[in-house]
């Protein structure tokens, strides 16, 4: 069994219940285990056009391999729509695989670990919050990227995981 993280995001249609309902659907691939999940946060996008995003971050378990793994995201982003008019169009379901164990894998359809894992606030805000001592190399402690991205606006969403008075991060 693997250890992995995958991140979600959207920002078309009822983004929360989208993401909550990917995960649902996710869970129930017998050979996936859904382990954590963060908060939801709300992000401008980067480097793209659109609304508002909505991301959060899963670890499972799993016995799937990388590109498996991936076909099966896919497969959920194309239950709930997804659609790829144009690059960084926006969205109903984005699912990223941003690690997979301590595999580095690069292959045409898929690079682990994500090649901006470090360098989108969006992904590693709700990945610190279910895994605050993660480091991944070449980039280190992850944690130790966030001053980089300060100017990156997210605000962590209030919701059933997350009671209010939590902490928010650069509210916009």
């Amino acid at each position: 069994m693997a250890k992995a993280f995958i991140g979600l995001g959207g920002n078309i249609g009822d983004t929360r219940q989208i993401l909550t309902d990917a995960v649902i659907c996710l869970a129930q691939i017998p050979s996936i285990q859904i382990d954590a999940r963060s908060c939801f946060y709300i992000s401008a996008p980067v480097d793209a056009p659109g609304s508002d995003y909505i991301n959060n971050v899963i670890s499972i378990t799993t016995s799937l391999e990388p590109l498996h793994l991936l076909r099966v995201c896919q497969s959920v982003e194309q239950h709930f729509g997804r659609e790829r008019p144009f690059e960084k169009a926006p969205r109903t379901l984005d699912i990223d695989l941003l690690t997979y164990e301590d595999v580095n894998y690069h292959d045409p359809e898929l690079t682990i670990p994500h090649p901006r894992i470090a360098q989108r606030m969006f992904v590693l805000l709700p990945l610190l919050e279910i895994a605050p001592e993660m480091e991944i190399p070449p980039y280190g402690k992850l944690k130790d990227r966030l001053p980089d991205l300060s100017w990156q606006k997210i605000e962590k969403l209030q919701n059933q995981q997350c009671p209010l008075g939590g902490e928010s991060n650069n509210p916009h």
